[in-house]
């Protein structure tokens, strides 16, 4: 377990077994809260998503992946923090740092804070939901008015066929009696009342059986009417339905997390905060000691001998780039000598020619002259004038 938590430190276990005991414990102690840190990052990770898509098995794999994640960054957060003896220049140092963790830290307390305040959270979801559902109810309560209403329109279209049906019967009642004597003028027959009341009933049925024609197509659009908002009614009280289970997701939760007084949340996101910044503050406050010592010097080493190895290679490339140098001088050296010897051979062959073209040119005018001294004197002339002789 120490050797664990020495790696969740960032730690070199080499260098620690060096040291004395103490160092064992804190660097113990600082890998102890890098990983538990991760721990309860995987923890809320989870149930953050539990309360999205409520199956237990992503929950598991995101909250484990959710809090490697945060166990990495802490770990490299922490490994990479040197301890140098003076204080407000590694905290300066590590200020991006601790923004960074102040923002993981907020992250990872959000979902714990959910659960932990879940039964003031579930009261103000009820209360949520039942505005919702009064809200409801009004919007259903003015489509039921519109039936009533329709409902009301044909009950008055039947009254009226039925007050026209009475006085039909009424009318009738009348010219029956009349004719069999039993009202009216008394006497048996059919006489001018009673015409004069045939007259009337013929009339009223007449406007019965118009008022009956007229009455079934008004009550079938009226029927109509009511179906649509029936329908209309369902499709409204199954939206309001699923309204209702919906809101329990997440965002509604933080919403409702929001309306809760601020100190206690505060509180909660405070302690969060201290646990994710605990690791850099565990090892921000803590002395210098022998491991630190070590570290550096290593490093050190390290680092002297490796810019020992970058002279070195400097060092031959240097001597290949004089190498190369000279080689190449030394050629261009030889090309300009071959040019000049190359040069000279060709000025001696150009001399030689000429030497020899003149003493061809001697000995032929040379015997030109022996053979006749006329040609001689004319010879002597001919040069005289075209410059070849300087007395």
């Amino acid at each position: 377990m120490k050797n664990f938590f020495w790696w969740c430190a960032g730690a070199d276990d080499t260098i620690l077994e060096k040291c004395s005991k103490s160092e064992h414990i804190k660097y113990a102690g600082v890998g102890a809260t890098v990983f538990f840190t991760g721990l309860l990052a995987s923890i809320s990770g989870g149930y953050a998503l539990f309360t999205v898509f409520d199956s237990a098995l992503m929950a598991v794999a995101f909250g484990l992946l959710w809090g490697m994640v945060i166990f990495n960054l802490d770990r490299f957060i922490v490994s990479t923090i040197r301890k140098e003896g003076r204080f407000w220049k590694e905290l300066l140092m590590v200020t991006p740092r601790i923004l960074l963790a102040l923002v993981l830290a907020v992250v990872i307390s959000k979902p714990l804070e959910l659960k932990i305040f879940d039964k003031e959270i579930q009261a103000i979801l009820k209360e949520k939901q039942a505005e919702l559902a009064i809200q409801h109810k009004t919007l259903v309560g003015k489509q039921f008015a519109e039936v009533d209403s329709v409902k009301s329109e044909i009950a008055g279209i039947r009254a009226e066929i039925e007050a026209k049906m009475q006085e039909r019967n009424k009318l009738y009642e009348l010219v029956a009696a009349e004719a069999d004597g039993t009202g009216g003028t008394g006497k048996v027959g059919k006489g001018p009342i009673y015409e004069e009341k045939k007259r009337q009933y013929d009339k009223v049925d007449e406007e019965l059986k118009m008022l009956q024609a007229s009455a079934g197509d008004r009550i079938k659009l009226k029927e109509q009417r009511i179906a649509e908002l029936m329908k209309q009614y369902d499709k409204t009280v199954s939206e309001g339905q699923e309204s209702f289970s919906n809101y329990d997701g997440l965002m509604a939760r933080i919403d409702a997390l929001d309306k809760l007084p601020w100190l206690p949340v505060f509180f909660i996101t405070l302690l969060f905060i201290c646990l994710e910044t605990a690791p850099i503050f565990t090892k921000l406050i803590t002395n210098k000691g022998p491991y630190d010592d070590i570290l550096k010097g290593v490093e050190h080493e390290r680092t002297t001998q490796e810019m020992q190895r970058v002279a070195e290679r400097q060092k031959q490339y240097d001597v290949r780039l004089a190498v190369a140098e000279a080689k190449f001088a030394s050629r261009q050296e030889f090309e300009i000598e071959a040019k000049r010897e190359e040069e000279k051979l060709k000025s001696d062959a150009h001399l030689d020619a000429v030497r020899e073209s003149a003493a061809v040119w001697k000995h032929r005018k040379l015997a030109d002259i022996n053979r006749s001294p006329n040609t001689a004197s004319e010879i002597l002339n001919d040069g005289e004038e075209n410059g070849y002789y300087k007395w």
